[in-house]
């Protein structure tokens, strides 16, 4: 019978998070098949995660959810408890969740989070008691959160227009703002970020760097193919990008560099997808897994194409020690629409040179 404690509750809303949270409890404490590695000592920090819940907060897309289906595998079988909550499920769903998980939430010592920006998560973190707190990759969302939270900012996404509040913000300011109180570190709360991304965190936040060593053991080396891959972006779906800029960018790349295959993100929309096959002649490949484990796994393209994305500094750990090169093509400024935010160009060159910086990222123009 399991004991009525939880030491640590992880929520997490897509695959990418779920992958690094395996990733964070590998670097606290591997495990193989369920069994921790053997440690030098009782004091060994291993033991705070003897108890790891994992909620997964489920998206509404089908491929979110059929990613993090196959990722909550793969926890279970890393010995992780696996929690999944139709937090989406219908206008009662979100209480009806919060209510069911509050009292897992005053048990916990330690909460992981995957997405700061979310009003579920933040609302949560309103319940907690918890006096450990550890943010884990969510992208390059990572990097704003960091920066946000270092200048005093309130916390808004990078892509989101303009910096006025909207009728659903203000409702919702007094739970954002207690949230970020929670992420901040205090007398009696610590606070952890375990990123690849490079961030400069403020003082008394812990930076764990994330090398992907559970992806690297658990996956490849992979073989190897002669031609080129494109990894896709969800930038015109989230409307930083046009569409036709985009389709243009991806028929001059995958022209100049022998692409063959495309691996679309969990959220472009099949119609874009469609008309990219119909210009292009690409094979779509919509993963079952986050790319990093796909690419581990194999079979890769010795090239490897991007656009400014969370795979321009994951790739490189997660492929470490293989022939793999991976090309990066910053975002014209006259692709953007008119509705893209102001920060949003400065943001992704950022995400660009940061990774040619720390990877040494060749960079290419469509």
């Amino acid at each position: 019978m399991p004991r009525d404690t939880t030491a640590t509750i992880a929520f997490v809303e897509s695959p990418v998070q779920l992958l690094n949270v395996l990733e964070w409890a590998h670097s606290t404490r591997p495990l193989l098949n369920g069994v921790p590695a053997q440690r030098s000592g009782p004091g060994d920090a291993a033991a705070a995660h003897d108890d790891l819940t994992v909620v997964v907060l489920s998206p509404t897309d089908p491929m979110s959810r059929g990613q993090l289906r196959r990722m909550a595998e793969l926890a279970r079988e890393e010995g992780m408890r696996v929690r999944w909550e139709e937090a989406r499920g219908g206008p009662t769903a979100p209480l009806r969740t919060i209510g069911g998980l509050s009292s897992l939430l005053r048990r916990a010592d330690r909460i992981v989070i995957g997405d700061p920006f979310s009003r579920y998560v933040q609302l949560l973190l309103t319940v907690a008691r918890a006096r450990d707190l550890v943010v884990v990759d969510d992208g390059t969302a990572t990097m704003e959160f960091v920066a946000q939270l270092g200048s005093g900012e309130r916390l808004v996404r990078w892509h989101r227009r303009g910096s006025r509040a909207g009728a659903r913000d203000v409702l919702f300011a007094p739970f954002a703002a207690s949230a970020r109180r929670r992420l901040t570190p205090s007398r009696g709360r610590t606070v952890e970020v375990f990123s690849a991304m490079p961030v400069q965190a403020p003082e008394a936040v812990t930076v764990t760097p994330n090398t992907f060593g559970w992806t690297r053991a658990r996956f490849g080396p992979p073989r190897i193919t002669k031609g080129a891959d494109m990894v896709g972006t969800s930038l015109v779906e989230t409307g930083v990008v046009d569409p036709d800029r985009y389709l243009e960018a991806v028929a001059a790349l995958a022209r100049t560099h022998g692409v063959t295959r495309y691996f679309a993100h969990r959220r472009e929309s099949p119609e874009k997808l469609r008309t990219l096959h119909a210009r292009t002649g690409l094979e779509i490949v919509r993963p079952d897994l986050p790319l990093e484990l796909i690419a581990r796994r194999g079979p890769v393209g010795r090239t490897i194409l991007s656009f400014p994305s969370t795979v321009v500094h994951t790739l490189p750990p997660a492929l470490a020690g293989t022939d793999v090169r991976l090309l990066v093509c910053d975002i014209d400024p006259a692709w953007l629409t008119d509705k893209a935010s102001p920060r949003a160009q400065g943001f992704l060159a950022d995400v660009t040179g940061s990774a040619r910086d720390a990877h040494g990222l060749r960079m290419v123009a469509a």
